[in-house]
């Protein structure tokens, strides 16, 4: 090839690279980041976050606004620096506009700092639960449409007292924000009912031994409020049958889900009967629910009912297609008039109405449960009562709520 002929060829592709038809390839998706835990103690939860998702997806057939959903995935392994690493890629390397996740608590509150210097950049909620992903300086650009860990409580602590008849509950949670959220909500209720808990062990994610946790319950409480996930669940549940634990157990959300429910072992025999609180029931006979459900159940390896992981995913999914779709993902503005479609919207979703408040944290509808044996064989949370929209405040004057204090270790007591 001669110079003239290689200049010729230069000039052809650099033509291509900027022609009409290659704008057009790229105009023709919208990039969705899709951060989820898959590595650690907690990837089971990150798979069916991403079944949620995809269930999402696949009720739209793929398509938003006109253009195909391109998804770009994150992986994290439930921690703040791997949550951030992640997003920083999707973002930076990757070049999403639009990004949904994370999926832990400690994630939350690290991606929501992380947003701020991205104004550019629209963040919507995963299943991250903690309380100051949105409650205490929040960030404008980030949105959570999946409620946060105390209103996942909501009824718990009331039930427990009232119904169940516990007066003296032991805490075991992990060590990190959103068992810290679950456990102020558990006890806003409990205490204020009267109830005492005289003790409470936290433990780091990933803990595999828990005889000393296990040998530090005091004996003369009336049940065990646990607030534990994934692996971490499977390993105390199991360890405690064995130890000859035969104390009640209250779980919190995640304890009783159906990433830990459907675990082998002996650790469905313990769990039979415990009452937990979440966003969702596993034998809600709505329509919509049963609907969500048989959607559900098409994507690869699901359990046999969604676990609030899947949820959770699949309505922060929801609200972001629904946006997208009202702006026809025009994101050219700095995704301004995405942000402000966000804001605004309300829908329906398999469990209920949500919408958001002012700092862009969901109001929606939370479901009181108890672990019960199907038919099937399987466990599932049979739900008892549903406590109809419950805002972050758990509707307690916002000012009277913030003079309770951020959430912690110490946070509330009534030893």
């Amino acid at each position: 090839m001669n110079i003239h002929k290689r200049t010729l060829l230069l000039l052809a592709m650099a033509t291509a690279l900027s022609s009409p038809h290659l704008a057009l390839a790229d105009d023709a998706s919208i990039k969705i980041g899709v951060l989820a835990t898959f590595e650690g103690p907690f990837t089971v939860l990150g798979e069916d976050g991403m079944r949620g998702a995809m269930t999402a997806v696949d009720e739209v057939g793929g398509m938003v606004g006109g253009k195909k959903i391109e998804i770009v995935k994150g992986s994290s392994d439930a921690s703040p620096d791997s949550a951030v690493r992640a997003a920083r890629k999707l973002v930076e390397q990757d070049g999403v506009k639009v990004l949904v996740g994370p999926l832990s608590g400690d994630e939350g509150v690290a991606v929501k700092d992380y947003a701020k210097t991205q104004p550019n950049v629209t963040f919507i909620n995963g299943t991250s639960a903690a309380q100051d992903t949105t409650l205490r300086n929040p960030a404008p650009n980030f949105f959570r449409f999946s409620t946060d860990g105390a209103q996942w409580m909501a009824g718990l602590g009331t039930y427990a007292y009232q119904v169940k008849g516990y007066k003296r509950v032991a805490v075991v949670a992990e060590d990190y924000s959103f068992p810290y959220t679950q456990v102020f909500g558990f006890m806003a209720e409990f205490c204020k009912a009267g109830g005492k808990v005289p003790s409470k062990s936290w433990v780091p994610i990933g803990n595999k031994d828990f005889s000393s946790v296990i040998a530090a319950i005091p004996d003369d409480v009336d049940a065990i409020y646990v607030a534990l996930g994934g692996a971490d669940a499977v390993n105390f549940l199991t360890q405690f049958q064995q130890a000859g634990g035969s104390a009640p157990l209250i779980g919190g959300s995640i304890t009783v889900d159906q990433t830990v429910l459907t675990s082998k072992g002996k650790t469905r025999d313990v769990l039979i009967g415990t009452p937990s609180a979440g966003p969702v029931a596993d034998t809600n006979d709505t329509p919509a629910w049963k609907a969500f459900v048989a959607a559900y159940k098409k994507q690869p390896d699901a359990f046999p009912s969604p676990s609030l992981f899947a949820h959770g995913y699949y309505v922060d999914m929801k609200a972001t297609l629904l946006a997208l779709g009202e702006v026809k993902d025009d994101v050219s503005d700095g995704g301004v008039k995405l942000r402000d479609a966000l804001s605004k919207l309300s829908f329906d979703t398999p469990t209920g109405k949500v919408s958001l408040d002012k700092n862009r944290n969901a109001i929606a509808d939370i479901y009181l449960t108890e672990v019960t044996a199907g038919s099937d064989g399987n466990l599932y949370n049979k739900l008892v009562k549903v406590i109809p929209q419950v805002n972050q405040t758990l509707g307690i004057p916002e000012k009277d709520f913030l003079a309770l204090g951020a959430v912690g270790r110490d946070n509330p007591s009534c030893p």
